[in-house]
């Protein structure tokens, strides 16, 4: 079997990300992990400076995750509510089995970017993690709800399915799919040998 789907780090110019998101989704401020977000005024927001310090901390992420996490950091501190610099900073908690800290800055996520699949993702692989097979498949079933042919959420969740041996009238056209566009060679190969044992 392929490793876990990598998790999915959020790159900003993916996203124009309206200010008035923070407002409608209620996020709340207190981060229950110790750490305190503390609310900016409008006027005290700075939405560029998030998108400029998360950009440069993605290219950090995998050489350097003290820096790419101070970064980060300062990203939320320029903008509470810049949704992919919390996605990364929940990636930077997974890959240090962070659980909690992690699923917390994704659900940030998830809240501040409704229409991208990434923090849902990243979330059912900390659920997966964490021993929570059925609340992990609610998160891709989320994620694939957005991005219906998001492969690294076809990924995952065929993994888990085959892995806990649940039946899913999908999981064929799953198979089908990774042996045709995985992320990688492994993916599709191990596509390719599901198929052949049904």
């Amino acid at each position: 079997m392929p490793r876990r789907p990598l998790v999915r780090s959020v790159r900003t110019r993916q996203f124009a990300i309206n200010a008035v998101l923070a407002v409608l989704f209620g996020c709340s401020s207190t981060d229950t992990t110790g750490s305190v977000y503390a609310p900016p005024t409008e006027s005290e927001r700075d939405p560029q400076r998030a998108h400029a310090l998360t950009e440069e901390a993605a290219t950090w992420i995998t050489k350097d995750p003290e820096e790419a996490e101070r970064l980060l950091r300062e990203a939320l501190t320029a903008d509470l509510y810049h949704g992919p610099a919390h996605n990364n900073l929940g990636v930077l908690h997974l890959q240090h089995d962070k659980l909690y800290e992690a699923a917390h800055e994704f659900e940030w996520a998830r809240k501040l970017l409704p229409g991208h699949p990434d923090p849902r993702l990243n979330l059912a692989l900390v659920l997966e993690r964490a021993g929570r097979p059925s609340e992990a498949l609610d998160s891709y079933n989320a994620a694939l709800e957005i991005a219906p042919e998001h492969v690294p959420t076809m990924q995952g969740l065929a993994r888990l399915l085959v892995r806990t041996g649940r039946e899913d009238p999908r999981l064929e056209g799953l198979f089908e799919t990774i042996a045709l566009r995985g992320e990688n060679e492994s993916w599709r190969q191990w596509a390719r040998q599901q198929m052949s044992r049904r």
